[in-house]
């Protein structure tokens, strides 16, 4: 049996974060002689010193420092099993957090939030659109409870639900259609790409050819799309998100030297599989069954 309670790791934790008992009990809303006594009766049940005393500040010993990185291991879990348990206890989740790569079809996603709508209206969705490892970030803060992403993040397992074909693209009357024959690489570094800007704010990664000298750089698809249709470049753009455009024929695809069409994995990640309660299993079961089997 442990020795020491969570409670008391948390009080210990309290005045590192902090910076002293008394600080610690006025932001954890204690009494400064409980955190007192927490953390005196956990370093007598370990027979190790974890604080210095220095005036009015605490500071760690060299074993207090380790132990705290483990203790914040562990109260990080009880959190997440507190927050299974409530979740399990109220049936049906009162929110739902989702993040979804702007290379997913748009139109399965709609359908799946209707049919959601319809069947929880009192369970709040936040719906996250991100590029690239912008959702792996939200992800691993804890900001969202599941991703739908081309990009699993390490140590996460994830579910594929479907595959994307991106598509080079430009307006009827740009100049790399008026070539008379396919287009090359060096065509294409001549010519102004339209980029999307990774949505996350650490740790930032290209992705895709970005060979062109000229370059303009966007943070949504619709405004890739509309500057595209305005011939002011050209793109590789998922095919589920401009099914529109180039059925007007606003945009046509290019021909290339090359087999540039390139197929992309999206998976579903969650934060915590355990976590999913009634509605979010709606959810994502609507959307598994709006989108068409993988191959």
């Amino acid at each position: 049996m442990a020795k020491v309670t969570l409670e008391q790791w948390r009080m210990f934790q309290a005045v590192v974060e902090h910076g002293g008992f008394s600080q610690a009990a006025e932001a954890v809303h204690k009494s400064q002689s409980s955190i007192n006594h927490a953390v005196h009766k956990l370093q007598e049940s370990l027979g190790v010193a974890l604080l210095e005393v220095r005036g009015r500040k605490a500071e760690l010993t060299d074993a207090g420092r380790v132990l705290l990185n483990r203790a914040g291991g562990l109260l990080d879990e009880a959190e997440a099993l507190e927050s299974v348990a409530a979740s399990l206890a109220e049936g049906t989740e009162a929110q739902l957090r989702l993040a979804v790569d702007v290379l997913f079809d748009y139109e399965a996603l709609f359908n799946a939030v209707e049919r959601f709508a319809g069947e929880y209206p009192h369970t709040r969705l936040e719906i996250r659109e991100t590029v690239l490892s912008g959702g792996e970030e939200l992800l691993l803060q804890q900001e969202v409870d599941f991703i739908l992403t081309a990009r699993v993040p390490q140590g996460f397992v994830g579910e594929p639900v479907s595959r994307v074909k991106f598509v080079p693209v430009a307006h009827p009357d740009h100049p790399l259609h008026q070539l008379g024959r396919p287009v090359n690489r060096e065509d294409l570094k001549a010519s102004r790409q339209i980029v999307m800007r990774d949505s996350a704010l650490k740790n930032r990664q290209d992705a895709g050819w970005l060979g062109s000298d000229q370059r303009i750089t966007v943070t949504n698809v619709h405004t890739s799309i509309e500057l595209i249709e305005r011939g002011l470049g050209f793109a590789w753009l998922p095919q589920t998100r401009i099914r529109d455009s180039l059925s007007a024929d606003r945009l046509l695809p290019l021909r290339t030297e090359e087999p540039w069409e390139r197929d992309v994995t999206v998976y579903l990640v969650y934060a915590d599989r355990d976590r999913a309660g009634p509605a979010a299993c709606l959810l994502l079961r609507a959307l598994r069954e709006g989108l068409p089997p993988l191959e």
